[in-house]
């Protein structure tokens, strides 16, 4: 397990605490919910183009996996999920093995059973949607961003819409907003305070496209936001011990995608994914930290020499004040990942 970081004492890894041959996948989704981590779908291998239809439970607490016995849950890869009502997990668009969808599939986690929702009267979905991203606003209301269209059609710009969920009636409802971004896809999304006394929000969209430049995908002023991310006063803390070791800077991360990305407090933290600027070697075991307490806000990288710890198509959770890292495919680009890890710090 090699240390990475800079000179001086300072560093980082990915500790394993968990591995089950349940958990090897790529291009999953990973959804902390009542302090169980569901992964859903995603796929097996490299060159895979069917996506599982499995959905797998995993316990951080006890390090143990178990996959779910409900029928009928969604074949999907490249898609993203969020809890709704601290109950539902809902998983929206993605890829189901022959065409991109926008359809909302739910998991009622208390029946253990998977729900067809239904697009209510009104909505306006996408055409389709893959590495795209969704943002929880409110405990009801996502933010989708990414670019929308079919295999053959893809629009020249991102589309960002609003998703809102009904878990009464289950159904859901699309409506596109005004704003567009640059075409993205594989890039994260981070809802992050903006600084000031009176600090508002904005939803911001990194990678994905060959700009190293964050882009604002939504903004809420102070007090707008039904939204509380998880609190994690130490491992904060100890973002901020480590970026305190490293030179900041302007620029972020080019050309990178596919990538995780967690919030901490005022920090994004983005591990892996694969580059857009090198023609060999394109994964990446990176760690960038997105440090928003100052205006205007600076990116801190820590690189790492550990060729093991290369991810692509992971994702990484916060739970219990710790940052998970779940599957992905390794250095090969083809290997899924069976391992659980932690983030550990040494400052």
């Amino acid at each position: 397990m090699a240390l990475a970081g800079p000179p001086g004492g300072a560093g980082w890894t990915w500790r394993p605490v968990a591995r089950d041959a349940l958990l090897a996948r790529a291009f999953h989704s990973c959804t902390e919910l009542r302090g169980r981590f569901y992964l859903v779908g995603g796929l097996p291998a490299g060159g895979a183009t069917e996506p599982s239809g499995d959905t797998v439970v995993f316990d951080p607490a006890g390090g143990q996996a178990v996959r779910l016995g409900a029928r009928g849950g969604p074949r999907r890869s490249h898609h993203d999920a969020a809890p709704v009502g601290g109950r539902w997990l809902c998983v929206v668009g993605g890829w189901d093995g022959s065409r991109r969808v926008a359809t909302v599939a739910a998991l009622d986690t208390e029946r253990g059973a998977w729900e067809a929702w239904s697009a209510a009267p009104g909505s306006r979905p996408p055409a389709g949607l893959s590495s795209h991203t969704c943002t929880r606003v409110s405990d009801r209301e996502l933010r989708v961003a990414g670019r929308e269209g079919g295999t053959r059609t893809q629009r020249r710009y991102g589309s960002v819409y609003t998703l809102r969920l009904d878990p009464g009636a289950r159904t859901y409802s699309y409506k596109e907003e005004g704003c567009h971004t640059a075409s993205r896809s594989g890039h994260s999304a981070a809802l992050l305070q903006t600084p000031g006394p009176r600090p508002g929000h904005q939803l911001l969209l990194f990678g994905g496209c060959n700009s190293a430049e964050p882009e604002v995908a939504g903004h809420w002023s102070h007090g707008k936001l039904g939204e509380e991310p998880p609190a994690a006063p130490r491992l904060r803390e100890q973002l901020a011990r480590l970026v305190s070791t490293g030179q900041g800077s302007r620029q972020g991360p080019r050309g990178l995608r596919h990538h995780s990305c967690s919030v901490v407090g005022p920090f994004a933290v983005l591990f892996g994914g694969e580059t857009l600027t090198r023609a060999r070697d394109t994964i990446c075991n990176d760690l960038y930290i997105y440090d928003t307490r100052r205006s205007p806000p600076s990116w801190f990288h820590f690189p790492c020499a550990d060729q093991g710890l290369k991810r692509v198509g992971h994702r990484t959770c916060l739970w219990n004040d710790q940052l998970y890292l779940v599957g992905g495919f390794g250095e090969d680009g083809r290997t899924p990942s069976p391992q659980v890890c932690i983030l550990d710090l040494f400052i």
